[in-house]
Formats: structure tokens, sequence, C-alpha cells
């Protein structure tokens, strides 16, 4: 094991070279550091997990530190993970774990493939199995394992949105009947208070367009790939298996999600247990019908927009104009890009069962994600911020309060926006 990990500093306390006087830390040089202060195991322990391979790949470039949305508010990042395990410490009984949101920011720049959304989940998964998980996010678990979602509610009120949505509702076990669009609500959109109202504007919004659509209602159970990226696999994979086979019950064309993480599960994921659907989320699934949409618009907005990217929608799967051009058909809506935008947008901290890590992670760091990115959308002088994340809408409300920013900034999924013009 390492005795010291820094450099052993030299600098002469008075020196004037050619006129300039260079005393103190100005002449500061280091000793050269040596190879037998630093131990190898560690790395290799770690990439000789199946998935986490990649950090031994690691040059120490350090590209991946500016753009990790972590080290903005703490000091975090690939390139830094590696140096601590390189002279000490054990990655999976380290804080380090549960700060990254597998955002995928870093790995799109490292020029050596490290790739993070692959390590932290196989060393969270010998944490789980050890039974070293942050008390909340293991609540998390447990919540899903008995109640099929995370927050632990009724899976029998997980409908009770659609009493007040105003337009009927399909709900599959009721109906025996095809349709042409199988909704996957999700969670946070079917039990939050917020997410309600998302998911009321979603049922207005495709029964105006005449979309021929169904949702599970208590059938349907969280998708799992949060909880899969938080390392309980297994807890993903019976997941898996039960949603597949729920699906396989009934007969659609589409399936479209309202959150990235559920698309990205069902999409890429879900193939690998034999569970092969066409999905779409909801932005990608309405930006064609753009033109249809135009005509039902009643009144203008007037609103300065930002809109937020969502990680697991735009860096992971290659989407940012779907949203984008759902805001731009709304009447009097003016969108303003923040800096951090598309494949360099900002992580909302949610990710990678950031949702469920808030209060562990504030004790490293200077401030939430969700806080941060208000901040720059505050900046941007927008009256609005636009999500269309099920997780965001929460995160960036409460954020908005935290920073100080209520009266300034509202904070609205793109489908409420929709709604609201066809009022």
């Amino acid at each position: 094991m390492p005795q010291s990990v820094k450099a052993t500093p030299i600098e002469k306390e008075n020196i004037v070279v050619d006129g300039v006087d260079i005393s103190g830390q100005w002449n500061r040089m280091f000793e050269q550091r040596v190879i037998f202060r630093y131990t190898p195991e560690n790395i290799e322990e770690i990439a000789a997990l199946p998935g986490a391979e990649s950090l031994a790949y690691c040059y120490q470039c350090a590209k991946c530190i500016g753009v990790c949305p972590v080290d903005i508010v703490g000091d975090y990042g690939p390139r830094k993970i590696y140096r601590k395990a390189q002279t000490g410490t054990v990655l999976v009984d380290s804080p380090d774990l549960w700060l990254c949101t597998t955002c995928q920011n870093c790995l799109r720049v490292c020029p050596k493939e490290v790739n993070m959304i692959k390590i932290m989940p196989a060393v969270r998964e010998v944490a789980v199995n050890q039974g070293t998980v942050p008390p909340e996010l293991q609540k998390a678990f447990e919540n899903t394992a008995r109640y099929g979602n995370p927050l632990g509610e009724n899976p029998r009120k997980r409908a009770e949105w659609t009493k007040d949505a105003g337009v009927p509702v399909t709900i599959m076990a009721q109906a025996k009947r095809a349709v042409d669009v199988l909704w996957y609500v999700s969670t946070y959109t079917s039990y939050h208070q917020r997410g309600k109202d998302a998911a009321r504007a979603m049922a207005r919004v495709f029964t105006a367009l005449g979309v021929d659509f169904g949702i599970l209602g208590a059938e349907e159970k969280d998708d799992g790939d949060s909880q899969r990226l938080a390392g309980e696999k297994g807890l993903f994979e019976m997941l898996a298996e039960q949603n597949i086979a729920t699906f396989g019950k009934y007969q659609f064309n589409k399936l479209v999600v309202t959150g990235p993480h559920e698309f990205n599960a069902f999409k890429n994921l879900y193939p690998q247990y034999n569970g092969n659907y066409d999905v779409a989320h909801y932005t990608q699934f309405l930006a064609p019908k753009v033109d249809q949409l135009k005509p039902l618009f009643k009144k203008s907005l007037n609103k300065k927009v930002t809109f937020h990217d969502p990680c697991y929608l735009g860096r992971h799967n290659g989407e940012y104009d779907a949203p984008r051009d759902l805001l731009r058909a709304i009447p009097g809506v003016e969108l303003i890009e923040m800096p951090r935008n598309r494949v360099n947008g900002y992580c909302c901290g949610g990710g990678g069962g950031g949702m469920w890590l808030d209060s562990f992670s504030r004790d490293y760091t200077t401030m939430r994600l969700s806080d941060r990115r208000v901040v720059e959308a505050v900046e941007t002088g927008a009256d609005v911020l636009a999500v269309c994340c099920p997780f965001e809408v929460s995160r960036f409300e409460d954020a908005v309060k935290a920073t100080g920013n209520a009266g300034k900034l509202v904070v609205r999924d793109v489908i409420e926006l929709v709604d609201e013009a066809m009022k």
C-alpha cells in the first residue's frame, strides 16, 4: 500500500532569475513520482468484473473531468476514480461508487472508451451483494420488489389519475381488445402529483389526435432500468420478465413511453430477454404529427422556454430534435437554449439511481445537480424550463425553490405545454 500519494515539493525561499523574483512558490518544482508508491491491485480487481474491464484503459488524460456534471458541484470523474483506486481507495467501499449518475458525458469524450455506464453497475452489484447500500436506495429496491414501484405505492392506485383526465382512457384488462398504441405511463407519471398532471395532459392530447391507445393500469410495473444501473440486476431481470409477460397478453402495434429511462430499457435491454417492441418516446411519437397538432392549438402561450435534454433520451439514444420540434410548433413559444445543451447537456442528477440518493450525495457535493441546472435555466431569462422525463418535473420544481427562484421560473413537461395551448 502506498505511503504517500503526493509528490514532495521543492522550492527556493529566495531566488532571482534574469532580474525576476521567483522566490517561494513561484519556483516550486516537484520530486518525480515513483511507481512503487502506487498499487495496481484495486484497479485490477475492478477490471476483473464483467462489464468493468474498461477502467483499466484509463490513461489519465482528464478529458472526462471537464464534462462530468458531478465534478462541477463536487470533486469527481472517472479519471479521479482511477487515480484514487491507484493510490489505495477501494471503490466498492467508497462514497464515489454512488455519485455517478451514468449520464454518459464522460464516455462521449473519452479517447480510451472508459465506460462508467458499465463499470458502475458492475461494482454496485458487488456492493448490493455485500449489503453495503445507502439506506434510501435500499428502500427503493425493497419497495420495487414488493409493490412494483420504488415509491411503495399501491399498484391498484396506478390508474387513479385517469378519473380526472377529462377524456376516456382505455385500460387493457377491462377493454379486452387490441389497440394501436400501448402507452406505458411509468411510475412517477402515475403516482407523483405533478406526474399525474402530465399523464392527464397526454391522455387529452392523444384523444384530440384520435390516437387509439390503452394503458396497463394496475398491471404496469416499473421498467427496472434505474434499479439495474444502481446495482440491482436481479431486480431488473425480475421486472423485465414480469413486464414482458404482461405486454404479451395484449395486442398493440406501438409501445409509447412517457420517460427516457423506460425508452432506454424497452429499446435496448428488453430485447435481450425476448421483449421486442416498436418503441417510441412520446415526443418521437408526436413530433411527426405536428401538422395535425397545429389546427388544434387555440391560444398563444407567449413564453420564453428553455429545454433540458434528458441524458437517456439524448446522449444515450441520440434524440435531440423531437422535443424541440414540439416546442417550436406551440404558438407563442420562444425557444432559448442553455449553454450546456444537446450532446453536452447537463444532468438532472436522477439517473443511475440518483433519484433516490439525494440525501446521500448532498454530503459530497456543494449543491444538487438539479439545483445547478435550474440556475443555468434562470440565467437564460426563460419563463419556463421544459422537460420530458418524469424524474425531472419534481426534481426541478424542488430546485427552483431551493435556489430561491420561485416566481422566476416554472417547470413544465413538454406535453403540458402542448395541452395548455390546446385549451
